[in-house]
């Protein structure tokens, strides 16, 4: 085994103490190195992402960044969503960017495509179609990234998270749209995995979804680039 071999993955991943972060990482790669920040204390760093210069300095020496840190609240308004969705996603990309990191992977959501009819399934080329600001604050991350991959070294994936939840949503007010567009934490995790991993592109849209029976989002083009294998249908879970 060469040292390179033997050297773990430095991964750095933002807002890892939300919802998605602390649901995936006991399914991430044990041979990651992986650094956990978020704003909150707890997890491994600090991290506040509004400070340009505290990013650059979290990412120094990673092969990868991820970053989670957002305002995930499609009925948020603009002063809610400016600080962590807005300027806050420039200055992770552009700290990766500067930091030399190989790979940067940005949680984009499905809500960038959202706007499009109930009965269309969204596919990986399809232009942003947000229905709601917080929608457009993930359309802005799909540019950003578009940017830095376009314009220095790193590469980059942004994810179109799907309904993220540990079970399939249920109830009187669940859309087909929320049950086609269900995430598991074990896929997302596998998502996640791929994003960073996979190799041969300098920008990509990826979509996350699980593999549901019926899905709001298709997933042939994301399987087929960065190999993904989602395992888990809400039609059929528990």
């Amino acid at each position: 085994m060469t040292d390179a071999e033997a050297t773990p993955r430095r991964v750095v991943m933002t807002g890892a103490g939300g919802k998605i972060g602390t649901a995936i990482t006991p399914f991430l790669p044990r041979d990651w190195d992986l650094r956990r920040n978020d704003r909150r204390p707890g997890c491994d760093d600090v991290l506040d992402i509004t400070d340009l210069d505290a990013c650059r300095a979290a990412f120094a020496g990673a092969a990868a960044v991820v970053h989670l840190a957002a305002v995930p609240d499609p009925r948020a308004g603009w002063a809610d969503l400016l600080p962590a969705n807005v300027v806050g996603a420039h200055n992770v990309a552009a700290a990766a960017a500067d930091a030399g990191v190989h790979r940067l992977v940005m949680a984009g959501s499905g809500q960038a495509v959202a706007g499009y009819p109930l009965d269309t399934q969204v596919r990986v080329g399809d232009r942003v179609r947000p229905e709601n600001l917080y929608g457009a604050t993930k359309a802005w991350s799909e540019a950003l990234g578009s940017w830095i991959a376009a314009s220095t070294p790193t590469s980059v994936v942004v994810l179109r998270l799907g309904y993220f939840a540990d079970r399939p949503p249920t109830g009187a007010d669940v859309t087909t749209r929320d049950k086609a567009g269900w995430l598991s934490p074990r896929d997302c995790a596998e998502l996640v995995r791929s994003a960073v991993e996979a190799e041969g592109f300098r920008y990509f849209v990826a979509h996350g979804i699980s593999a549901n029976r019926y899905r709001s989002l298709d997933l042939t083009e994301t399987c087929v680039t960065l190999g993904y294998r989602p395992a888990d249908d809400s039609w059929t879970a528990g």
